[in-house]
């Protein structure tokens, strides 16, 4: 419980009142207990409110900045887990959502479900050095049916001055806002979609941050002796088995992450000079899959550190898995603010939990175990310090609310709609 009082400190301050305070602090532990789902109901329920008005304002109407809270979070974790050598990583992934009012809600493209859905898309920027992986930053995807629409958006809280920016952009402005607050990172990192984008690695090389970022197979680079640009695949196709090194790219649950890579200095693009620009192939041992990867480093490195790099862009995901499990996925309101108040705060009990899987590692010494995990963790919290014990009328007061707020709702939806409710009649 230490931990979580240190990592709630890290952000009291943001807070000039102490009712928001508290609640704030109620919402966390919410967050990490056992509840179903973390909606405003289930939260203010666990917290021993009478109603989820409490837990609503604090998303909605109580005066804090998120964005000044996410600052406290990447400094709380940074202070925790940072190391020169550390790796930036943007990714994006979506929730799929009903309905059309929802922030951001439309059909459109999200891994989650690997098609097209009606969903919601934020794009993240997690940090990842030997300590531990978390996120730092996050953004979220407003298409265009949605900044097109004044009315749509005035109805969801957005603010006047945000215009249509694609997730390229809004990636673009995650590292920015990292490097200019100090957070130490040698690397960043990025699947294709986002290695594709040219003002993303100039962004980095502006800044002597090196990079490792994926590229699609028809990427074209220019390597000597061939002339001019030619495709990753095509050019990878000509090298000879002397080119290729087995090496592992990390550790992972059943044992080292092993493939073949093979390593091709390139020409940099028009106008850029300084630095080692590389294209890294990766080729799966099992069936001889490829990928391939837009390198460049301000001073030469050993293709091991390269490797390491393109490895960690997998803690990505287990944050996106990890951070699913504490309701990053789960953030059931419908407004801006409301929004980023809500994965802000998840983002803070991440670093919390991985902040003290790291500080648990440092101290483990009993080789008969492995060291306590971030879902190992989380259950214990929720099992252990989260659990609060509540009375039988406390829980059945919470069943005539919910019952009553859905009758309510019930006849506002039958009135709208120019319906009858039929009452039951007694016998």
């Amino acid at each position: 419980m230490a931990e979580f009082d240190t990592g709630f400190a890290a952000i009291a301050g943001r807070f000039g009142r102490v009712e928001p305070r508290r609640q704030a602090r109620l919402f966390l532990l919410g967050l990490l207990s056992d509840v179903d789902t973390r909606s405003c109901w289930q939260l203010a329920e666990h917290a021993g409110d009478v109603s989820p008005h409490a837990m609503q304002r604090l998303l909605g109407e109580m005066v804090w900045d998120a964005d000044r809270v996410r600052d406290d979070v990447r400094g709380y974790a940074v202070a925790a887990l940072g190391d020169p050598g550390g790796v930036l990583i943007l990714d994006d992934t979506g929730d799929l959502k009903k309905g059309r009012h929802t922030l951001a809600t439309q059909r459109q493209y999200t891994g989650t479900a690997r098609r097209i859905e009606n969903a919601q898309v934020a794009v993240y920027l997690a940090y990842a050095a030997p300590r531990g992986s978390t996120l730092i930053d996050r953004e979220v995807y407003l298409p265009k049916a949605w900044t097109d629409d004044d009315a749509r958006c005035a109805a969801a809280g957005v603010p006047e001055q945000v215009r249509f920016a694609t997730k390229i952009t809004l990636g673009r402005r995650m590292p920015a806002r990292a490097l200019d607050a100090g957070v130490p990172a040698a690397w960043c990192t990025a699947d294709e979609f986002y290695g594709g984008d040219q003002h993303l690695r100039r962004d980095l090389q502006a800044r002597s941050v090196g990079y490792v970022l994926a590229v699609a197979k028809s990427h074209r680079v220019t390597a000597r002796p061939v002339d001019g640009p030619v495709r990753t695949d095509r050019l990878t196709a000509a090298l000879p088995t002397r080119a290729w090194q087995r090496r592992s790219a990390g550790a992972g649950s059943k044992g080292e992450r092993t493939y073949d890579w093979a390593w091709i200095a390139i020409t940099p693009p028009d106008g850029e000079t300084g630095g080692c620009h590389s294209l890294l192939v990766r080729r799966r041992t099992s069936d001889s899959e490829l990928a391939f990867y837009r390198c460049w480093s301000p001073q030469p490195v050993p293709l091991r550190a390269l490797v390491r790099v393109a490895g960690t862009r997998w803690n990505v995901e287990t944050c996106f898995q990890t951070g699913k499990t504490i309701g990053l996925n789960e953030p059931q309101v419908r407004r801006w603010n409301s929004w980023y108040r809500h994965i802000t705060l998840v983002m803070l009990a991440h670093a919390i939990l991985t902040v003290i899987a790291a500080r648990e590692r440092d101290r483990h010494t009993d080789q008969t175990l492995i060291p306590l995990t971030f879902n190992e963790i989380r259950h214990l919290f929720k099992l252990m310090i989260t659990n609060t014990t509540h009375t039988i009328s406390h829980r059945l007061h919470w069943s005539n609310w919910r019952r009553r707020h859905q009758a309510r709702a019930r006849t506002s939806h039958y009135r709208r709609r120019g319906h009858t409710i039929h009452q039951p009649t007694s016998t």
